[in-house]
């Protein structure tokens, strides 16, 4: 099969002929419809994700049909339309038993722990707790939307910090999963404030609900600015870069008994960054950290998208083929491009 293969950290990533996956007994091979690219697969390719092993085949964002059914599967068969977590739970531990998977000790993600979706077939465990049918209206490319910038937003926004009608949310950070995020705080009724670098994303966020939009390139302390324009702070921030500017600055935007979300991976070097713990303290603030969405907790959002009230189909930019992938993932690192970008040819 067609696949963009790693081979060094850093290095070239080519687009080469290789073995197709065998089918996991307790899983599935999917043929691979559409694969958004992320810059956690940006960062995999640097280097920064100690769980991938060379040579390794990237992506993670994925939607497709089930090409072949492992033994142990019981609730899946070959042609059903699926997608999947990033993270799939084995669903035998304490932690999958009390319903939170994509914080499982063993848990399986391709693109990271195995080879991933930047392929024409990919190899899924754990297949009866994680995988996700897709409602026939929902087409490949935008189901691969959702990946794990979508979800992730969705949980991080519903779930964690329990956004409400009229409080004030600060993005931090307007690629894939703050978009993400800010049309989902802005459908449940809340005023978004969204912080980037770049104007082309500011005005993708301003498209998509932002009611305030701050450039940080002009702003000395962005957190002040963030807190006189929402008369004190806000009730929400999310970071989701992933650096400890811009965790630090949510952390910094919050009024009293403010909620931070960590969205954004701090890999590498930025892996634990000093954080104002005295203000988390002072104002008794909450932090919390999102690691995707469970499978179990799809079909609420998936209705959404099914009634309109959500549309990820609006963040996506781009449409590449396979062969144009090692490009367009080597221009993740100087963010050079607004929105999402999925592969849909192979």
């Amino acid at each position: 099969m067609k696949a963009i293969l790693l081979e060094r950290f850093g290095g070239p990533l080519i687009l080469a002929t290789v073995p197709e996956p065998a089918v996991p007994a307790d899983g599935v091979v999917v043929r691979v419809r559409a694969t958004g690219l992320c810059r956690s697969d940006w960062h995999a390719w640097q280097g920064h994700d100690p769980d991938v092993q060379l040579p390794h085949v990237p992506g993670h964002e994925l939607a497709g049909t089930i090409e072949a059914v492992g033994r142990e599967v019981t609730r899946w068969q070959v042609g059903d339309r699926v997608t999947v977590p990033f993270v799939s739970g084995c669903g035998g531990c304490e932690i999958c038993r009390q319903g939170d998977p994509q914080v499982c000790p063993t848990q399986y993600q391709p693109g990271f722990t195995g080879w991933g979706s930047f392929a024409e077939f990919v190899a899924l465990r754990y297949a009866d707790l994680n995988l996700v049918r897709l409602p026939e209206e929902l087409g490949f490319v935008e189901a691969a939307s959702l990946g794990c910038r979508f979800v992730t937003a969705y949980r991080a926004i519903t779930a964690l910090a329990n956004v409400r009608p009229g409080e004030w949310v600060a993005v931090h950070g307007c690629g894939g999963v703050g978009l993400a995020a800010i049309m989902i705080a802005e459908a449940r009724g809340a005023r978004v404030l969204a912080v980037d670098i770049r104007e082309a994303a500011l005005g993708l966020a301003r498209d998509l609900g932002a009611i305030q939009t701050l450039d940080a390139r002009s702003i000395a302390d962005v957190p002040a600015a963030v807190r006189e324009r929402t008369g004190g702070g806000v009730s929400v921030s999310v970071d989701a870069l992933g650096h400890p500017t811009t965790a630090r600055n949510s952390v910094l935007s919050l009024r009293p008994r403010g909620r931070h979300v960590q969205v954004g991976l701090l890999l590498g070097g930025d892996s634990n960054p000093p954080m104002p713990m005295s203000a988390v303290i002072a104002k008794e603030l909450q932090l919390f950290g999102c690691h995707g969405m469970a499978a179990h907790a799809y079909p609420e959002m998936l209705a959404e998208v099914a009634t309109g009230r959500l549309q990820p189909s609006k963040l996506v930019r781009r449409t590449i083929t396979l062969a144009e992938a090692p490009e367009a993932l080597a221009a993740m690192g100087e963010f050079r491009e607004a929105g999402v970008t999925v592969v849909d040819r192979f």
